[in-house]
């Protein structure tokens, strides 16, 4: 039966057999040396004719990337072929069978490099193939790591995980939506969550108190290093709480993750500081400031909470919109003038961020969770109440039901993990992203409509016409 290479390391004088994938093949005449590769780590494999000359003779159509079958003898390594950098650098297997399980075409880029150097056409392309470096293969499983610890560690302070809907409805709240048209519905489009923002809440209403999801969210906005037309958030929300006890849960649960799985990493000051948003502009320029006593020093984590937000700014027509979220409740002291709709540019809202070496990684606040305050905030940004109820009549009416203080926070769990592992961008942590302008060359997508599914919805396309 197969084993992992990395359970090869104890099993000395025992025969077994691997299956994997050649990195290596060396070929010194009599002698044939591989190094097979599996999810588990590497092993260098010693092909003999002389042990076995059926397994020489099929090696030698063997080549860089084909995957094989091997059985053979674990053998201790002579002491000045040791290779201390390999976790099975002090064995190797002496080949007694070996079987071609399937061939591999020469691949169009190397795979024993970090992979900065190869064009990222290439790599998004063959992102199966980039996919199996080693640089690679470690952020996918360090993302594993940190999801699953996330999901532990609020499973044990009594957190559910829920699933909300991808298929939901266009609201005004944010950057432009993915729109899907409805087939049965002529006319009309769910769109693609840019968060879980209203079933959270909703989910608050029910009487659930704590609710968690890693969440696929949408959003189609312009991409750069640290965006993606679709990511995931770490997204929370929590009943009969202030903004403290949120703060508290989710620092509680960043210095956990960094303990555990980047033992490497030294957090600079705990608590981590919080700075109101006035003085964050006034000394770093920035609502995200880098707080690193040496920023040259990659093992250095600077995390800080920015807080007291402004609840509104001006727009370019000279009217008011939310600068975070229109769910987000003024601070207690703010709460008259916001139900007054008077002095507005002077309302803090409860908005709390957390920024870690310059990067905003994640954000939420304490919510309006009474109707007539919810309402108050739309009204400010000029919204008729015809509109208001148009776009946010179900959120009105559920927040009349009884709903509890409620309040959470969103993490970008991508610009978070791509951090912890120094990488310079989200891609680098994704396992299937899109490029900087939003294609996915491996499935060639976007991609036309056929006429067919065009007229099932009853679309029709215009396409700009070319310049002369």
């Amino acid at each position: 039966m197969r084993i992992q290479i990395k359970d090869t390391v104890d099993k000395a004088g025992e025969t077994v057999t691997l299956k994997g994938w050649v990195a290596v093949r060396r070929d010194h005449g009599k002698l044939i040396f591989l190094d097979l590769r599996d999810r588990s780590g590497l092993m260098q494999l010693v092909v003999n004719p002389k042990v076995s000359a059926d397994a020489h003779a099929a090696c030698q159509e063997v080549r860089n990337e084909y995957v094989l079958e091997v059985e053979g003898k674990v053998n201790p390594r002579m002491e000045k072929q040791i290779n201390a950098e390999m976790l099975t650098g002090k064995i190797e297997l002496e080949v007694t069978s070996l079987k071609v399980l399937n061939k591999s075409e020469p691949v169009p880029m190397a795979l024993d490099t970090d992979g900065m150097e190869i064009g990222e056409d290439v790599r998004m392309k063959y992102r199966y193939l980039d996919l199996r470096r080693e640089r690679m293969k470690k952020n996918v499983m360090s993302r594993h790591r940190v999801i699953k610890h996330i999901r532990d560690y609020l499973d044990a302070e009594d957190f559910l995980e829920i699933e909300t809907p991808i298929l939901t409805k266009s609201t005004p709240e944010g950057a432009r939506d993915y729109l899907v048209p409805a087939r049965l519905q002529p006319g009309n489009f769910y769109a693609l969550p840019q968060s879980p923002q209203q079933y959270k809440q909703l989910l608050m209403v029910a009487g659930l108190e704590r609710y968690f999801q890693i969440a696929r969210c949408f959003r189609d906005e312009d991409t750069r290093g640290d965006r993606q037309p679709e990511f995931t958030q770490l997204d929370m929300e929590l009943s009969f709480v202030d903004r403290e006890d949120v703060m508290q849960v989710n620092e509680k649960l960043l210095i956990d993750i960094v303990t555990r799985h980047f033992p490497e990493k030294k957090i600079q000051e705990v608590p981590f500081p919080r700075i109101p948003y006035k003085d964050a502009m006034e000394k770093y320029g920035t609502d995200r400031p880098d707080m690193r006593n040496d920023k040259n020093d990659k093992s250095l984590l600077a995390f800080c909470w920015v807080i007291d937000f402004p609840f509104f700014e001006k727009t370019e027509e000279g009217g008011w919109t939310f600068t975070h979220n229109p769910f987000s409740a003024a601070k207690p002291e703010h709460m008259a003038d916001l139900m007054a709709k008077q002095n507005i540019g002077d309302i803090l809202t409860t908005q709390y961020d957390v920024a870690l070496n310059g990067f905003e990684i994640g954000g939420g606040s304490i919510r309006n969770h009474q109707p007539d305050a919810l309402r108050a905030v739309f009204q400010i940004m000029g919204f008729e109440d015809a509109r208001i109820d148009a776009n946010f009549g179900h959120m009105i009416e559920a927040l009349g039901f009884g709903a509890p203080p409620h309040g959470g926070i969103a993490w970008g769990l991508d610009r978070f993990i791509t951090l912890m592992n120094n990488e310079p961008n989200i891609r680098e942590v994704i396992a299937f992203p899109k490029t900087g302008d939003g294609r996915d060359l491996m499935m060639e997508s976007p991609a036309p409509a056929t006429e067919r599914q065009l007229k099932e919805l009853h679309i029709r396309t215009e396409l700009p016409k070319p310049k002369a």
